[in-house]
């Protein structure tokens, strides 16, 4: 019976490569953001009365949510440049940003607005002199009465600080590479080793849907946005419970010690895109007219790195806005990786946008660039841009001004304009 399940999945990547052939041509004759013969799409630049003109908020490197009068400030500052969107970071270093019985029966906890970046444990001092202050609730009321649409921005997706309570608490939620815990949970991410809750777990798969779940019947946001921790680390799915699950599948045999193995991946890729309906229909039961947006990496990438196999995500139906990140340093490179072949795929389908890198900690870039990446999304047919990050929009390169950047700011956005709508 394994033979044969594996046998089925040959004879079904054979069945698509033929259809492709006879379809398109062979795949690999079919350049990125081409056709069969070879010839570029031709994209039809974004000259409409609506476009995606985002900016995502966090809480590293940024106070913006920390009080109310930071975000009035931000959001008012927002509105003057023509922005129509924000995606708030609400999920982010094991921590709501928002008041949850859910996480506080599950984590101990019911917000957390401060990282612990240092890894010593929550910060006490801070978390208590917020008090009650709900920010999201602040967000989404000064978002609203500024036209700005709010989609909440789900930023930790299945990671977490390995020194969290939520890790803490639950380590049998926690999946893993090869090897034995703890070191084999840990995920190195920079600076800060992470865990990653298991997306296969059904214990994960209820936390996750109950803080979504209450986010979308207890406030009035326009969507959720899920990104590239959406996901599995390729290397990891070792845990005791998604071996067993495994094994329940494929007539007792383990898991590939090969963690790229062709089938392994499809295989936990796919429970996951599974897990990615259900977060769906929970967002359109509660709010019917909110969307689920996504901002994956490049799918090559996504799928070869995280099992994120977004592409089958938006075929399928539950993705409605699509913004890639493509973080690049110069503009050959971000117009390459805009061409390729599912983004493009995805353009001709559902609202598409552009992630744009405008600076990190100590790593501003520079206007000029941001501004030839934006023109070049529009050039390319895309619906518009999100900058990440709202801070790094008004830190200036050496030779730069605050004066440039905000120049070229208001150039980019001259017309206020609405959103893409679905």
């Amino acid at each position: 019976m394994l033979a044969m399940k594996r046998l089925f999945y040959l004879a079904l990547a054979g069945l698509t490569a033929l259809f492709l052939w006879v379809s398109q041509g062979p795949l690999w004759a079919i350049p990125f953001g081409g056709t069969s013969d070879g010839t570029p799409i031709q994209a039809v630049p974004n000259s409409g009365t609506s476009e995606i003109r985002g900016a995502w908020l966090t809480n590293v490197d940024s106070e913006v949510l920390f009080s109310r009068s930071a975000v009035q400030k931000t959001l008012q500052r927002l509105a003057d440049y023509r922005f129509n969107t924000i995606y708030p970071t609400v999920w982010s270093w094991g921590y709501t940003l928002y008041p949850s019985q859910v996480a506080t029966r599950e984590i101990g906890y019911q917000q957390g607005l401060y990282p612990d970046f240092a890894a010593t444990g929550r910060r006490e001092a801070l978390e208590n002199a917020q008090g009650d202050r709900d920010a999201l609730l602040e967000v989404i009321t000064s978002a609203h009465a500024h036209n700005l649409s709010v989609i909440p921005w789900f930023e930790f997706g299945f990671m977490a600080p390995a020194t969290s309570p939520l890790a803490q608490r639950h380590p049998d939620w926690l999946t893993q590479k090869q090897g034995s815990p703890p070191s084999a949970r840990f995920y190195q991410e920079g600076e800060h080793t992470r865990v990653w809750l298991n997306p296969l777990h059904p214990e994960v798969q209820q936390f996750l849907l109950g803080l979504i779940g209450e986010l979308m019947a207890n406030y009035e946001v326009d969507g959720l946005q899920l990104d590239d921790h959406f996901s599995l680390p390729v290397e990891f799915g070792y845990d005791p419970y998604t071996v067993n699950l495994y094994q329940q599948e494929h007539e007792g045999q383990s898991p590939p010690t090969d963690p790229r193995d062709a089938e392994w991946m499809r295989w936990r890729a796919d429970k996951i895109t599974a897990f990615v309906g259900r977060v769906f229909r929970t967002i359109k039961a509660q709010r019917p007219a909110a969307i689920l947006s996504v901002s994956p990496n490049p799918a090559h990438f996504a799928y070869g790195r995280f099992l994120q196999d977004w592409p089958r995500w938006q075929q399928l139906g539950y993705i409605e806005e699509l913004i890639v990140q493509v973080y690049r340093d110069n503009l050959a490179s971000f117009r390459q990786t805009l061409r390729d072949r599912e983004i493009q795929q995805s353009r001709a389908q559902i609202p598409t946008g552009v992630g744009i890198l405008t600076g990190l900690r100590n790593q501003p870039v520079s206007m000029s660039l941001i501004q030839q990446q934006v023109q070049a999304s529009r050039d390319m047919g895309f619906d518009g841009v999100s900058f990440f990050f709202y801070e790094t929009l008004w830190q200036p390169v050496p030779g730069e001004t605050m004066s440039d950047r905000t120049s070229i700011l208001q150039q980019l956005f001259r017309q206020s304009r609405s959103r893409v709508q679905i």
